[in-house]
């Protein structure tokens, strides 16, 4: 690990080295040095923390939950850390940019999805689960079968999630430095899988914390300056923005989302269930000691989440007031420099100067480590532990094994991650989120809701509806807008809804209830028995642990 630190270390020196060449070349070459600064510092820091966190991860409770010892303030914070993404930084304000009224959609949907795990998925996931939510559905089903599907459908959810993260990096280094867009999502790809590698869940906590509060108070100082770069006037930013922009007023309006409602729709229906089956924010849920304490890191992240997005409403439409009537900022075609992501960025330096750039630029990238980190740890967990541990090895698996399948999982993640990202490069980050929210919603979601709350649902049921949910979003959204046009160049999509959560979520709830009900296995009578074990045990309050879990016994 000392070994691996050094390395880390010089590789960021290195980096910073050519950095600083490249920023000479580039219109605001004094402002990289604050940056460049700024992010060899933070890495710096975090590399420390990984060290730390290294000779704490002992056992696979470790590196999964941090053994359960995150209090509710820190898990708040970090459960915030996970969803103020760079899709939420760079990306929603680079929607309201261009779009206004219709990027706000995305910022109010990134929030319902928090009550909704709060009030009916905290208390009986960390009553039932150990690791991973996966765990939670194979307590009263087969566990083989549904631990397959819930590997599958969480690598697929975290396959999008980390292409709008590594996009992000890869435009925002791109536009600071001047070094090539391939080499900053490889410099990301190298700290993600450090940092899961070697720390675990210490390690992606800590760093999560640390960004976020960093987070919260430069967005909040920007969005003050904004404010007073208007007199404190929210309506003198309006009527500028609607004075800069080509649509004017249009941009008040749910212009988008009004010529095409159904996907207007499908998208409110993906942003608000989709958060409740996304695997990264769910596996926070086990790092508190008990049932309570999930509960209260679940409000204090759906309260910190808010009050950032309310900034964003700020940021977004001040960065169409001063950046776009603002030519330094702007391309030969009228566009920002480095494309929409980049607004915030551009709107630090009008506001702040070389100071606030590199320190908006620097904590915009620290948000993409803290977020990748913590997808990268919810895709090892789904290979090592619902897969290998589970299926593979039956439970019989040692904890020492399991860690080790994990790490070998981190850097395989890390690679196609990083070749998905190099992919996708064009496309905008919040957007890129939201598809991973739809295919949470007609996956996860449907299976654990029915697993915990119905008793009618049996693990044929299960495994048919929710991969009829995964494989359908999946399809769909390559033949839709998001693939088949924005990636592939198509001139017309084969299926018009954008995301299709639509027709994926009420398709895999009908093909889930149905299968259940027309089962008539021995299987499916052992589901339905063990759900009154499962409502008893949450009746009495007590939690389960490892021996306790009928699936885990099944397995």
């Amino acid at each position: 690990m000392i070994r691996l630190a050094g390395g880390g270390l010089a590789l960021l020196a290195g980096t910073g080295v050519a950095l600083s060449q490249a920023a000479t070349r580039t219109p605001q070459s004094g402002l990289n040095v604050t940056a460049i600064g700024l992010f060899v510092f933070f890495v710096a820091i975090t590399l420390v923390i990984t060290y730390w966190a290294a000779g704490r991860t002992r056992s696979a409770a470790d590196y999964y939950t941090a053994n359960g010892q995150v209090t509710s303030a820190q898990n708040g914070l970090a459960l915030a850390g996970d969803l103020i993404s760079a899709g939420a930084f760079l990306g929603l304000s680079g929607l309201i940019f261009g779009t206004g009224f219709d990027g706000l959609v995305y910022a109010v949907g990134y929030t319902l999805g928090y009550p909704l795990i709060i009030f009916f998925l905290a208390d009986p996931l960390r009553r039932l689960g150990k690791y991973t939510f996966s765990d939670v559905i194979a307590f009263r089903l087969s566990p083989r079968p549904v631990r397959t599907l819930a590997a599958l459908s969480s690598l697929s959810i975290v396959s999008f999630y980390l292409i709008a993260q590594l996009v992000g990096a890869g435009q925002l280094i791109q536009l600071l430095f001047g070094l090539p867009y391939l080499y900053a999502v490889l410099s990301v790809g190298i700290l993600m899988i450090c940092y899961v590698m070697f720390g675990g869940m210490v390690a992606t906590t800590w760093v999560q914390i640390i960004k976020a509060v960093l987070l919260l108070c430069t967005a909040t100082f920007t969005a003050l300056l904004t404010l007073s770069y208007f007199g404190f006037s929210y309506d003198r930013i309006i009527a500028k923005a609607v004075e800069v922009h080509a649509k004017h007023g249009a941009i008040l309006q749910p212009s988008t989302f009004a010529a095409s409602p159904f996907s207007t729709l499908s998208l409110a229906v993906a942003l608000f269930v989709g958060a409740a089956g996304l695997p990264h924010l769910l596996m926070r849920v086990f790092t508190v000691p008990d049932a309570r304490a999930a509960r209260n890191s679940m409000f204090w992240g759906c309260a910190i989440v808010a009050y950032f997005f309310s900034l964003i409403f700020i940021i977004g439409f001040g960065a169409l007031a001063i950046v776009a009537s603002s030519p330094e900022y702007l391309g030969p075609n009228g566009a920002p420099i480095g494309g929409g992501n980049m607004v915030a960025i551009h709107l630090s330096h009008a506001l702040g100067g070389n100071i606030l750039l590199g320190l908006n630029s620097a904590i915009g990238f620290a948000t993409i480590l803290a977020v990748v980190a913590g997808l990268t740890l919810a895709a090892a967990s789904a290979v090592s532990h619902d897969l290998y541990a589970s299926v593979l090895k039956r439970g019989l698996a040692s904890d020492h094994d399991e860690v080790r399948v994990a790490k070998i999982a981190t850097l395989g993640v890390g690679i196609v991650a990083v070749l998905l990202g190099i992919a996708f490069e064009r496309q905008n980050i919040a957007y890129m989120v939201g598809l991973a929210f739809s295919i949470s919603a007609s996956s996860n979601f449907p299976v654990l809701i029915l697993a915990m709350y119905w008793k009618g649902f049996t693990t044929r049921g299960a495994v048919i509806g929710g991969s009829v949910g995964l494989v359908s979003a999946l399809l769909l959204t390559i033949v839709g807008p998001p693939v088949w046009v924005k990636v592939l160049g198509y001139a017309e999509p084969i299926f018009p809804l954008d995301p299709p959560t639509l027709i994926t979520l009420p398709l895999a709830l009908a093909t889930c209830v149905l299968v259940s009900i027309f089962d008539r296995s021995a299987q499916a009578e052992t589901d339905r028995a063990m759900f009154e074990r499962q409502r008893a045990l949450l009746k009495n309050g007590s939690r389960a642990t490892a021996g306790e879990v009928p699936g885990a016994a099944r397995a």
